[in-house]
C-alpha cells in the first residue's frame, strides 16, 4: 500500500467507531465543492484553514473580559478559544463524537469578536444600527469574516457544519438541553442573512450537528469559572465570593466547576441524540452566570472608559468612512485593509460595511492607538 494511502486510512479509521449521532467527514458540505486533495479529513482541513488565518492571529491581542490590564495571567481571546476547544473535545471524546469538527468550531467561534470584547461589540452594534439599520453580533461577524473577508475577500470555503456551529454558538444563552437542528446549506445561509435584521430570532437557532451543540455549552463552561479567577486576580471580587447555594452544586474553583459540569453532561448525554444538563446543575449554572454579570462583566470597565472608547469608535468610524468616500490614499483603512481585498469585495460591499469590517477585526492595541492618533 502506498504510504500516503496508508496515512489517509489512519486519519479516516478513527471515524469508524464513532457514535451513531456523530457527524462523519463524508457528510461535510461546502458552498464551493472541492476534491479531496490530501490525507486530511474534511473537518481537519477546516481546523488548519482557521488557525492559519490572519483573523486567528489577532486573537492574541483581543480582550476576553478585562481590557488593558497590566497582568500577564489574565485571559485573552486566544486563551479562551483554546479552553473552549479542550473542554468541548473532552466531552466529544467521552460521547464518541467527531473531535475534528468540534475543534474547528471551537477555534473559529470568536473570530468575529471586536476589540474590547462584549463592550466593543455593543458599541459597534449601535453604529451598525444607526448607519445600516442592521445588527452587529460577533457570531454573525465570525461567519462573515470566514466566508467573505479572509483570504483577500475570497473566504476560506469552510464546511457548512463548521460555519453553522460558529454561527449558533451563542455562549451567552444557557439552555437545559441542546438538540441539533438539521439544515441544508441554503437554510443556513437564509438564517445567517436574517440575523442582520432579526438578531433575537437568530439566537434561538440550534446547531445542525451534535458537535456544534457541544461547543455551545462548552463556551459557557470555559468562561464562567475562568472569568471569576481573573476577577479575583485583578481584585474585582474576593476569593470564595460565589454564593453558597451555587458553590454547593458546582464547587468553588474553576477546576471544580469545569469538572462538575463536564461529568454531568456526559452522564446525561451519553448515547443520546442531544446534550443535556441535570436540573440542579442547570439551575446553579444559570445563577452563576447572573452572579458573573452583576459582579464582573458590568464592572469590567468604568463608565469613563466606556464613554471614552465609544466616542473614539465613532470618531474613527467617521474618519474611515470619509476616507473611503474621498478615496484618501493615505488612509489606514485603504493602505492596511482595503488594498489587500479582492475587487469583488471592494465593488460589492457597502462602504459603511467595509468600515465596520475593519473596526471589528482590530486588536485592542490597534484600536486604542487609532483613537489616540485621532485625538492627538
Amino acid at each position: 500500500m502506498d504510504y500516503l494511502e496508508e496515512a489517509k486510512n489512519n486519519f479516516f479509521n478513527k471515524e469508524k467507531n464513532l457514535s451513531e449521532y456523530a457527524t462523519l467527514s463524508s457528510e461535510s458540505i461546502r458552498f464551493n465543492e472541492e476534491e479531496q486533495s490530501d490525507i486530511r479529513p474534511s473537518f481537519y482541513r477546516d481546523i488548519d484553514r482557521i488557525i492559519y488565518s490572519l483573523s486567528f492571529l489577532r486573537y492574541q491581542n483581543k480582550t476576553q473580559v478585562f481590557p488593558f490590564r497590566e497582568n500577564d495571567h489574565v485571559s485573552h481571546r486566544m486563551i479562551h478559544v483554546q479552553f473552549v476547544s479542550k473542554i468541548a473535545r473532552t466531552i466529544g471524546r467521552a460521547l464518541n463524537l467527531n473531535e475534528d469538527l468540534i475543534e474547528a468550531i471551537a477555534l473559529g467561534h470568536d473570530i468575529g469578536h471586536t476589540p474590547l470584547g462584549h463592550a466593543g461589540e455593543a458599541m459597534l452594534n449601535r453604529i451598525s444600527l444607526r448607519e445600516l439599520g442592521e445588527y452587529f453580533a460577533h457570531n454573525v461577524q465570525s461567519v462573515r469574516n470566514l466566508m467573505y473577508i479572509e483570504k483577500a475577500g475570497e473566504g476560506l470555503n469552510l464546511s457548512v457544519q463548521v460555519l453553522d456551529g460558529i454561527f449558533t454558538h451563542n455562549g451567552e444563552i444557557l439552555e437545559p438541553i441542546y438538540k441539533p437542528m438539521k439544515k441544508t446549506k441554503e437554510e443556513f445561509l437564509d438564517m445567517y442573512n436574517l440575523a442582520y435584521k432579526d438578531l433575537e430570532a437568530s439566537k434561538k437557532y440550534s446547531a445542525m450537528t451534535l458537535e456544534g451543540c457541544v461547543v455551545r455549552i462548552s463556551d459557557i463552561i470555559a468562561y464562567v469559572g475562568r472569568d471569576i479567577e481573573d476577577a479575583v486576580r485583578l481584585g474585582v471580587i474576593k476569593e470564595k465570593s460565589i454564593p453558597k447555594e451555587i458553590s454547593k452544586v458546582l464547587g468553588e474553583t474553576n477546576r471544580e466547576i469545569i469538572n462538575k459540569i463536564i461529568l454531568d453532561i456526559i452522564k446525561n448525554s451519553i448515547n443520546k441524540p442531544y446534550i443535556k444538563l441535570s436540573d440542579d446543575v442547570y439551575k446553579a449554572l444559570l445563577e452563576l452566570k447572573k452572579f458573573n454579570y452583576n459582579n464582573i462583566y458590568n464592572k469590567s470597565m468604568t463608565s469613563e472608559e466606556l464613554d471614552y472608547y465609544e466616542s473614539g469608535m465613532n470618531k474613527i468610524y467617521k474618519e474611515y468612512l470619509n476616507d473611503l468616500e474621498t478615496n484618501n490614499k493615505d488612509s489606514k483603512i485603504i493602505n492596511e485593509f482595503l488594498k489587500d481585498q479582492s475587487e469583488e469585495y471592494k465593488a460589492n460591499t457597502n462602504k459603511k460595511r467595509i468600515v465596520i469590517d475593519y473596526i471589528a477585526g482590530m486588536t485592542d492595541t490597534y484600536f486604542d492607538n487609532e483613537i489616540k492618533r485621532i485625538k492627538d
